[in-house]
């Protein structure tokens, strides 16, 4: 009974000999599902040689293919409070409408009249400015005239100079001359009184030649005042001449001086002019900024600064607008590792959600839900969340989109990569390798080009 010997009953005695024996030993157990299991045996490595499209799936969102059709925010410029509102959440609006009308809240800008008089301050100004030029113009006119006043005065001064040497000369002239006469009239006086010591002149001749050597003495006396006169007149032109000019000059400078200053003037008012023409148009711009309009056609999603009164610090966000006309796209993010096997152009596939779908990611032809999508960016640089972002759009080859897909739902991506057949795929998995990396056919041919 314990089965301690080494002769075994089974051995020696035939069991099927008896009647339970051959009701137990000869019987044939789970026939049907034998049969199944080897049917499932030769169709599941059938199947190991189907082929298989080897895949990168993601999680993406859907976004706009241009950032301009992205939803957004408007913000102020400016400080401000809220006034009046124009539209509420839903409304569409076009470009330019008034969404809503804000006040100031800084007391430099309270004046309802700023712009109009900041304007007349410019015309002020600008006409101060004319003034001086005006005054410019005045001394250049004046300077012109001082100078021909000085061109003709020092002419008029130079010919007096010219006169005053000439009744030099002149009178040089006589000096000598009557320095000759003088000299005749001593020889005539010495030689009348020679003879009157001879006693052939009378007494009378001799007093008449001593009276006109007497009248020639006083007469060259007289020259030569009148030499040393004509030389002084000579000085005194000079002098004048130096005078005329060190006037003229100083009146020139003066002129000058004055004209440098209404220059200096004219352009200080033309500095005015520009700060005040500059602070004309910020405040043109800044009353306009006091109405908030849309930037492009859209709809408003949501106010974020609600409320009349509220008051709000400038670039604050103040309503949310979705551009009415947009291009769908699908951002999606993939590993560093699978990013080399991605190319522009790439095909993938994209279930949104909200639609039901059947995927069979290695057999996306057979996928039911699911839509074209092709790659048209791939970012040059790693994303916060450590994966390279992808963008995608509508594959114009195959069914178009939902219409009803709005902005900001998600969605599940496919890139569709190399086929191969399903053992290699599971090896692969089983071994975490990565997809096979390939180029895609254009590249290739361009490459061989």
């Amino acid at each position: 009974m314990l089965n301690i010997s080494n002769n075994k009953l089974n051995n020696s005695i035939d069991l099927t000999e008896f009647k339970s024996g051959k009701k137990v030993l000869n019987k044939t157990y789970f026939k049907y599902f034998n049969r199944f299991l080897i049917g499932a045996a030769i169709i599941l490595f059938i199947v190991m040689f189907l082929p298989w499209t080897q895949n990168i799936t993601g999680q993406g969102v859907v976004t706009t293919l241009k950032p301009n059709q992205r939803p957004q925010h408007i913000m102020s410029q400016i400080p401000g409070r809220i006034e009046a509102w124009y539209v509420q959440e839903g409304d569409l609006v076009n470009e330019g409408d008034t969404i809503l009308r804000i006040s100031e809240v800084k007391s430099d800008y309270f004046d309802d009249q700023l712009v109009e008089r900041t304007h007349d301050q410019i015309q002020a100004k600008s006409a101060s400015a004319k003034a001086y030029l005006n005054k410019i113009d005045a001394l250049n006119r004046q300077i012109v005239a001082l100078r021909n006043e000085q061109r003709l005065k020092l002419q008029q001064t130079e010919n007096k100079l010219i006169q005053a040497k000439l009744k030099v000369k002149s009178d040089s002239i006589d000096l000598e001359a009557s320095k000759t006469n003088l000299m005749i009239a001593k020889r005539q006086h010495e030689r009348t009184l020679t003879l009157e010591e001879e006693g052939l002149k009378a007494t009378k001749d001799v007093e008449e030649k001593r009276l006109k050597l007497q009248e020639t003495q006083a007469k060259l006396m007289a020259q030569e005042n009148k030499f040393i006169a004509s030389k002084n007149e000579v000085i005194n032109a000079q002098i004048e001449l130096s005078r005329v000019n060190a006037t003229f000059s100083d009146k020139i400078s003066k002129a000058q001086s004055d004209m440098h200053t209404a220059q200096s003037n004219s352009f200080d008012a033309d500095v005015q002019v520009s700060k005040l023409e500059n602070s004309y148009s910020n405040y043109k711009k800044r009353n306009s900024l006091l109405y908030v309009t849309a930037p492009q056609k859209g709809y408003i999603n949501k106010v974020i600064t609600d409320g009349i009164g509220t008051t709000f610090k400038e670039g604050a966000e103040l309503v949310g607008i979705m551009p009415a006309e947009y291009q769908l796209a699908v951002e999606t993010y993939v590993e560093p590792i699978n990013l080399p096997l991605l190319h522009i152009g790439e095909k993938a596939r994209v279930q949104f959600d909200g639609w039901p779908a059947i995927v069979f990611s290695g057999w996306p032809n057979v996928s039911y839900g699911t839509y074209g999508a092709e790659v048209i960016a791939i970012e040059q640089f790693i994303s916060p969340n450590g994966k390279y972002r992808i963008l995608l759009v509508p594959d114009e080859s195959q069914h178009p989109w939902p219409e009803a897909i709005r902005v900001g739902s998600g969605a599940r991506t496919m890139a569709l990569l190399q086929d191969v057949p399903i053992w290699f795929e599971i090896w692969r998995q089983i071994n975490s390798f990565p997809p096979n990396y390939y180029q895609p056919q254009s590249t290739t041919k361009k490459d061989k080009k």
